[in-house]
């Protein structure tokens, strides 16, 4: 399994999203995903390439992007727009 972590880290940030949309009230996943995939892949970027505290073919980085998921996801529900 060449490519498990990039599944792993694609599999837990759809989790991460699915998670806070049920908790939230189910408002729409197309949004929640897509602010977890985005801050997923920021959190790569950080810990591979601004902070290398890991490599690509490490676990370290899924672990660094699943937790700037949690943070955004955090983040956009608390700055949304309650209309």
């Amino acid at each position: 399994m060449q490519y498990a972590d990039i599944v792993i880290a694609i599999l837990g940030a759809f989790a991460l999203a699915w998670a806070a949309d049920a908790l939230t009230g189910r408002r729409g996943l197309f949004a929640t995903s897509l602010v977890s995939g985005v801050a997923a892949i920021a959190g790569w970027f950080l810990a591979v390439r601004v902070f290398a505290v890991s490599t690509t073919d490490g676990f370290t980085w899924v672990g660094w992007s699943l937790a700037a998921s949690a943070l955004a996801l955090a983040t956009f529900f608390l700055f949304r727009s309650k209309r």
